[in-house]
Parts: C-alpha cells; structure tokens; sequence
C-alpha cells in the first residue's frame, strides 16, 4: 500500500493548474488506486477534462463525507525546484499543491485505503470526493454536483480544507477547525468624467482623480468590529494565553490584537472580527495627453455573518458619494456551521487523540472561502481542519499560492492518522 507521501507525489506530478483544470487526470490517478483496492467509485465529469472522484466505503445510516480538491493554482516562476516534481527531499514533500490541496487529498485517499485494507466494519458510509475547479469558485465541482446529483455528496457532516495553520503562543499549540468563512461582496465602482485635451485639463472633469478620492475614502475606512460567538471565543482563549486582562469588547480587540507575537496570525484574526475591503484593481484614461472620462476600480470585499448585499450597498454608498456608480458582480454570503454540536466534539476529540492533550482546540471563521460554503448552504455541516505536526515550520504557510510550496511528511501523516481516527469514533 502507497504511503501518503507516495499518493501526494504522484498527484503533484499530474498537473491540474486551474485554468484549464485538466482534474480527470488526477481523477483517474485515483480511480486507479481505488480500483485495485476494490472499493467502489466514479468520476462525475461534467465537461470533458474537469472530473470530480468519488467513492464509497460501507453502508448504513450514518454518512462522513471527506472532502477536498484536486485542482491548483498557477505555478509562477522563480521555484528552486521544478513545481510538478513532487519530489520527496529531506522529509518534505515538494511541489505546487503540496499543500493547497493535494495534502489533503492524498491524507484522504490513504485514510480510505488504509480502512479498507483493514476491513473496519462500518456502521455508515465514508465518502470521499476530491473535486474539481475549486480554485475558480467551484462551477465545474462541487457546484454542479449539487445542482446535477446532490445525493453523490449528502452527508451528516464534512472535513474540508481551511482551518488555519497551528499556532503556538506562550508554549502552547492551538489547533483550528474553521466552523464558517466570511463572505464576498465584490464591488465595481465607476467614475465618468468629461474628456478634453491633458495641455488645458480644467476644460474636463478628470475621472481618475474622482476614482483617487474615492480609492482614499475606502483605504480609510475603519469598519466596524463584530464578534460572532466562534470568533469571541478563540479571541478570549488568545487573551488568557498572552496575559491580557481587560474584558474582551468590541472597542479592545485591536489591543488584545497587539499582543499576538505572530503578526500573520493577528492580521487573520484581525480579519476574523471585521468587514475588510480592498482596492486591487484600476482602470481609466486611454492616453496621457487625453483627460479622462472613465475610470472603474474593483475592490474586494469580505462580509461576515449578517452582512448582506443591502448592507454592503448602503456603507459604500455612504464612503463614495453619489456621482459613482456601484456593482456587486461577485456576491455569496459567509456562512457557518455551528460548534455548539455533536460533529464539531468528533473533530476536536479525534484531534486531541492525534495530537496529544496538551494542545488547545478552537473555532475559527476563515477570512478566505473554500468549497465548504456551498455545502453549508446545502443543509450540510461543514469543517475545515489545517492539523500540521508539532515540529512543522510556521513560514511554509507563506508557500501557498506562492513560491516553492512543500509540506513536510510528518504533517501528512498526521492529518491521515486524523481522518482514519475520525472515521472509526464516527462510522464504527
């Protein structure tokens, strides 16, 4: 039986760099595995190149279903080492998607492999489904699987991708399960202007300058701090441990926020307590001897629970005045799942069994959005986890997305030992 650093090498070499996707590649990589194992499954294409793999392990009336994706982001360039290598050096695995999510997918594959090598006797089925397009908001995977066959991925409960990575402050190690994810709003905003000659600018009306006030007005806008329960809670636990005494309210996160060593991690939670908004993009004049009469800037925008769209109309309505015009083309709501549950104490209980008892377990809400949403909206509970083994490095973090991402063995096997731990307190 392959070990989990083998299924992850082999996946990083089959690349799925979203656009185009190319996922039944890795689909059928996996097919073949499961195959020769003799456990039953599929591969859900919807359109030709972008497979999604599922497969079914026991039956009953309970259902855990293990979730994750298959497809990646573009490598870049600059990498130390070629980004489709997979290459297993020094105790690290190598490669775009070690960690964003092929980690993850392998874990759960040898989890599945492993239980059925084992013949564990279930009282319920395990469903594992490595995805397609997630990078891309999931039209081509979990999307059209629950729009087309939504009965492929029912379940009582989901393990996803997208809690935070451990982190230790004053020699203890918290763990995450993200519990639910902010939501996006995504804003176009639209200057006009009047053109004329750049030698004689006071005969227009400049619409890049009106988009600079604009531009201004958002990067100084200081939203307001909400604390939903989750979050309140992982704040209050960082505060015991860093020896902040005041009472947790709404006016002193940004201190208790000043006492977190890791800036990375403050910044995070940071993002955890408020709406953010970010001007990433602009575009107007068309040559520089031309005053311009269009200008449009698109700023992303990340809403936490209980901020909807008319919410977010109305503030940068307020922030930009009235002669903008404001779209909101890309829009979903965060959501959650509740800790307050019997599938939120299985996670942490099977992570204290892997990870030893002398770490803290805690909720989070994701400033970042994984697949995991649609499913919530679909009736299921949904869970990310980000386990990584106490001697993992905190500046890989920075590799995902980026530059020579790598995860280091001891990571891999931990989160598999996770999820065939889960599976049998669950399923058994």
């Amino acid at each position: 039986m392959l070990t989990p650093e083998q299924i992850l090498s082999d996946l990083i070499k089959v690349n799925t760099v979203n656009p185009p996707g190319n996922e039944t590649a890795a689909a059928l990589y996996l097919k073949g595995l499961f195959d020769a194992a003799g456990i039953p499954n599929e591969i859900v294409e919807p359109e030709k190149g972008r497979g999604s793999f599922i497969a079914r392990l026991g039956s009953g009336p309970k259902k855990l279903l293990y979730l994750s994706h298959t497809d990646v982001v573009p490598a870049g360039d600059d990498w130390d080492y070629d980004p489709f290598s997979g290459d297993i050096r020094d105790g690290f695995v190598l490669g775009r998607g070690a960690r964003d999510c092929k980690s993850l997918v392998a874990a759960e594959a040898y989890a599945m492999l492993k239980l059925a090598a084992e013949g564990v006797s279930f009282n319920g089925t395990l469903i594992f489904g490595a995805t397609a397009d997630e990078e891309r908001a999931g039209f081509h995977g979990v999307r059209q699987i629950l729009e087309q066959c939504p009965e492929k991925l029912q379940a009582d409960f989901v393990i996803n991708e997208g809690g935070e990575e451990p982190v230790e402050i004053n020699g203890r190690l918290l763990y995450f399960i993200q519990v639910g994810e902010k939501g996006t709003a995504w804003n176009r905003l639209t200057a006009r202007g009047k053109s004329c000659h750049g030698s004689i600018p006071t005969l227009g009306a400049n619409a890049v300058s009106k988009m600079a006030k604009v531009i201004g007005a958002i990067s100084d806008y200081r939203p307001e701090i909400r604390l939903i329960p989750e979050v309140r809670a992982l704040l209050e636990e960082i505060g015991l441990l860093t020896g902040f005494t005041s009472p947790l309210q709404e006016n002193n996160v940004d201190l208790l926020l000043e006492t977190v060593e890791e800036k990375s991690f403050a910044e995070a939670l940071r993002s955890m307590s408020r709406m953010t908004l970010s001007p990433n993009m602009v575009n107007g004049g068309s040559m520089t001897n031309v005053v311009p009469d269009f200008c449009q800037a698109d700023i992303d925008i990340r809403i936490l629970p209980g901020q909807n769209k008319e919410f977010i109309y109305n503030e940068i309505s307020r922030l930009v005045g009235p002669d903008v015009e404001i779209e909101i083309p890309n829009y979903y709501p965060s959501t959650i799942s509740t800790s307050q549950c019997e599938f939120y104490k299985l996670i942490e209980n099977a992570t204290f069994e892997v990870a030893g008892r002398n770490i803290s377990c805690l909720p989070m809400l994701s400033p970042w959005a994984t697949d995991s949403r649609f499913l919530r909206d679909a009736g299921i509970p949904s869970y990310g986890i980000g386990l990584m083994a106490k001697e993992f490095d905190p500046q890989g973090r920075t590799t995902v997305h980026g530059r020579n991402e790598n995860i280091d063995v001891a990571s891999l096997r931990l989160k598999a030992d996770f999820l065939v731990t889960l599976a049998r307190n669950y399923l058994t």
